[in-house]
């Protein structure tokens, strides 16, 4: 028989065919709202649907794949390694799915828009300043700005809801499997407000630091992780927290009216350091800094307005670096 050029169909076996057809839209659903939310019962309201229906859906799923999706704590869920590879493939596709079924619906030209995830290490100095140059150079990109941890934020880029996450991340779990670009080195630093009975001392035991109140970043979070890691290098025991946010406005004016000392990305403090609100006290808490960079998932379409963004980021960072600026 004469060869035709056209290629065979792909060979689909019994068993995967099997599989498909019992794994529902209903259950790949649930799973990508609890692995978003952390949380079978946050995922069942979300659905509007209720708790026992959304962990008989889950169980149902984890038993067509003859393995554990989730790590159930009075806490929450967390992705197991088997769950963590199976949102890999099920965010984006689902993703894939509603931009089908809105094609459907709208045929209209989509807008330019960049869904970006940006983390507090870069959200004060660094992004505003390469939106700005991003907008001079391309004005049509709509940036949309979600912040928060950085896990909070990967999980969403996993799933194909954002488009690109900024900042220090390198370090967290839910980073395996997705793409970083890393651009430079962040330090966290301690700093107090001007005025402050610790300035002017060259060097600061453990004991004078624990007599203050400090301002941190959140548990569960990489910054914190650093912190934590610092408190324990110190042999002393922790200090008191009055305050444990990602909010830098809130943490600089908590820090501007009080003697709380406030662990901040530099980029975060630069200004106020430099006009003499703030000041850094002589404390080094990790020994480089952390990576700052951009993060993309692989498994989806680039976004071309990631790509200016990130050129943008390019350019400023290095313009930081030069001598001359």
């Amino acid at each position: 028989m004469a060869r035709t050029g056209v290629a065979p169909l792909p060979v689909i076996r019994e068993e995967t065919a099997m599989l498909s057809a019992r794994v529902k839209l209903r259950h790949l659903m649930a799973f990508q709202e609890v692995a978003r939310l952390q949380s079978l019962a946050k995922a069942a309201q979300a659905l509007s649907i209720t708790q026992p229906a959304m962990s008989k859906t889950i169980r149902e799923l984890e038993e067509i794949l003859e393995t554990t999706l989730f790590e159930r704590s009075p806490q929450g869920a967390t992705l197991t390694t088997a769950g963590l590879t199976l949102l890999r493939h099920a965010g984006p596709a689902l993703r894939s799915l509603g931009e089908g079924f809105q094609a459907v619906q709208d045929a209209a030209q989509q807008e330019a828009v960049v869904r970006l995830g940006a983390l507090s290490t870069v959200e004060e100095g660094l992004l505003p300043r390469a939106l700005h140059r991003l907008h001079a150079q391309a004005p049509q990109w709509r940036v949309q700005v979600v912040t928060g941890p950085s896990a909070y934020l990967l999980s969403r880029l996993r799933m194909g809801e954002l488009d690109a996450v900024a900042g220090r991340m390198s370090e967290a779990r839910e980073i395996r499997g997705l793409q970083f670009e890393h651009l430079y080195y962040e330090p966290l630093v301690l700093v107090a407000r001007a005025g402050h009975p610790l300035l002017g001392q060259d060097v600061l035991d453990a004991e004078a630091l624990i007599a203050n109140a400090w301002i941190v970043p959140p548990t569960s979070t990489t910054l914190r992780d650093q912190v934590e890691r610092f408190w324990v290098e110190q042999g002393a025991a922790p200090p008191r927290i009055a305050l444990e946010t990602l909010s830098l406005s809130l943490s600089r004016r908590y820090a501007l009216a009080s003697d709380a000392l406030w662990v901040a990305p530099l980029d975060a403090v630069r200004e106020d350091l430099r006009d003499g609100r703030l000041a850094r006290l002589p404390v080094r808490l990790e020994s480089r800094g952390g990576s700052v960079g951009v993060c993309t998932n692989i498994a989806l379409p680039r976004n071309p307005g990631v790509d200016a963004l990130s050129a943008c980021l390019r350019d400023i960072v290095a313009e930081m670096a030069s001598p001359s600026t």
